[in-house]
């Protein structure tokens, strides 16, 4: 039994909720196994191991895998496999990449491991690798335009991506072992990549101007890029490099010694080997594709391989509404006070100036609703800052950095008030004045609306809020107007204040 079939969807709904799936990736490189938790839509990992076997290690001269490697994956599988068990984590995929699919010796392997370790290894196709890891990018992404390609030891695979789509994929030996990156000069393997790269024309013709990066190497480089820019925000999942930046980064690692290259944060001495050939292959697939910017995925194959037997995971959902809703449900008292609070909340925010993008902002409004109610359950002398911090670095995808910092900054409103944050905040640093002045006013509209309702959304229903073009006005239905307390009139007066609008209460 394969992926395809062992997470048991098939034709029923999928039941998603609050269950544990396991996936082992076995890979030409490393050998990683990632524990989900799967809640919706939203793939929590929370348990993430990892082995550098090296498989693929000399595979492209002999045609056989690694022995040593293969010794190394076992002892690795062995242990999974008594984690798994321990953990009481029954539902297992367990896929092999490019060295396993294209060496001699491969099924010899994958017998090998089904009879030490009872694990059933779903050798992958390379068109179904790069199916599987694109379905990880639009899971973390949402909709996406562009190429995605995933790096791996052995292998690079391309596939196009249209909104919530896979298109055309195909697969290159371009993995740092397959080319013997380490082993070769710069110029020969420009010429090698620039020829795969030829081949793969069709599918690097533009759906966008966005190449979404994948795998291990590549997550290097992206910390590399980080400390370069003294970057604010270590976090990898789209973290956003344009054209220029990229040059700058890879004619850099190009330049550094194995040895430097290991010493930057984030980066691993088996990585820092084969990095300045990661570079130079992120350099001539955005030459070749003519894309503007790279976004580097944290969700790949691994995600995908739990996404295949239910697309609609993928295809149905909003990956940053469904991860807030997630994250409420574990914290909020009341969950469905917040997406309750965003809607009631829309009218004063209708003819704000857009500063992320008129549809984005109003996403980013309703996930800050859903998020209202996450420092309920915190120390009232540190709500502030542990809910900025737990929203800036939560485990959910659907935003780029800069609308994470806001949706974070927003939340340290939602509970200080006004009180600002220092200037070397990640939010100062990412945000321009006007993001922060919506983060402002977005943070002390929640902060009214939970004072008015209570934080329970029934109450609100006895309200309604409108905008004129100099006022806000707060109407309580026939009966209601008692519910108004001093209090929620104070933050009335704060919201429309920095609002720059009256406040009026008909009352």
């Amino acid at each position: 039994m394969g992926v395809r079939d062992i997470f048991g969807f098939g034709d029923a709904e999928p039941q998603l909720k609050g269950r544990d799936v396991a996936v082992i990736d076995v890979g030409s490189n490393s050998i990683r196994l990632v524990q989900f938790r799967v809640e919706g839509r939203v793939l929590w990992p929370v348990f993430n191991e990892k082995t550098m076997a090296g498989l693929g290690k000399g595979a492209s001269d002999t045609g056989r895998l690694n022995p040593e490697g293969v010794e190394a994956a076992l002892r690795t599988l062995i242990r999974f496999t008594r984690l798994l068990d321990a953990k009481g984590v029954t539902t297992r995929g367990v896929v092999a990449t490019a060295a396993v699919r294209e060496c001699e010796d491969g099924p010899d392997f994958v017998e090998r491991v089904r009879r030490e370790t009872g694990l059933v290894i779903d050798v992958l196709s390379g068109e179904e690798e790069g199916r599987y890891s694109s379905l990880g990018v639009l899971a973390g992404v949402g909709d996406a335009y562009g190429v995605a390609g995933d790096l791996g030891g052995s292998s690079l695979e391309l596939t196009r991506l249209k909104g919530r789509a896979i298109k055309k994929a195909v697969t290159l030996p371009l993995g740092p072992l397959a080319v013997n990156a380490a082993g070769s000069k710069a110029d020969a393997l420009q010429a090698r990549v620039d020829a795969e790269l030829e081949r793969a024309a069709s599918v690097l013709s533009q759906e966008g101007d966005t190449f979404y990066a994948v795998g291990g190497a590549w997550r290097s480089f992206a910390n590399l890029s980080m400390s370069m820019r003294n970057y604010p925000l270590r976090l990898l999942h789209e973290y956003e490099l344009n054209l220029e930046q990229v040059r700058k980064t890879a004619d850099f690692a190009k330049n550094q010694s194995e040895a430097s290259l290991a010493s930057v944060p984030g980066v691993s001495s088996k990585r820092a080997a084969t990095l300045p050939y990661a570079a130079l292959l992120l350099e001539r697939v955005m030459k070749a594709g003519g894309f503007k910017r790279v976004v580097f995925s944290a969700y790949g194959l691994r995600e995908g391989v739990v996404c295949v037997s239910d697309p609609s995971v993928v295809v149905e959902g909003d990956p940053l509404l469904s991860g807030a809703e997630i994250m409420a449900l574990a914290t909020s008292p009341e969950p469905k006070f917040g997406p309750a609070l965003a809607d009631w909340l829309e009218p004063a925010f209708a003819a704000e100036a857009p500063v992320f993008g008129e549809q984005q902002d109003r996403r980013l409004r309703a996930a800050a609703g859903r998020l209202s109610d996450i420092g309920a359950r915190l120390h009232p002398d540190h709500r502030g800052d542990l809910a900025f911090t737990q929203v800036l670095y939560a485990p959910i995808g659907g935003l780029s950095h800069a609308e994470r910092a806001f949706l974070a900054l927003a939340l340290h409103h939602r509970y200080e008030g006004k009180t600002s944050r220092a200037e070397d905040c990640v939010s100062s640093q990412l945000l321009d004045e006007a993001q922060r002045t919506a983060a402002l006013r977005l943070g002390l509209g929640m902060r009214f609306g939970a004072a008015l309702s209570g934080r329970t959304g029934q109450l609100l229903k006895a309200f309604s809020l409108t905008r004129t073009d100099d006022a806000l006005v707060i109407t309580p239905s026939p009966d209601s107007g008692d519910l108004i307390v001093e209090r929620a009139l104070r933050r009335f007066e704060q919201f429309c204040a920095v609002m720059e609008l009256k406040a009026e209460a008909d009352i």
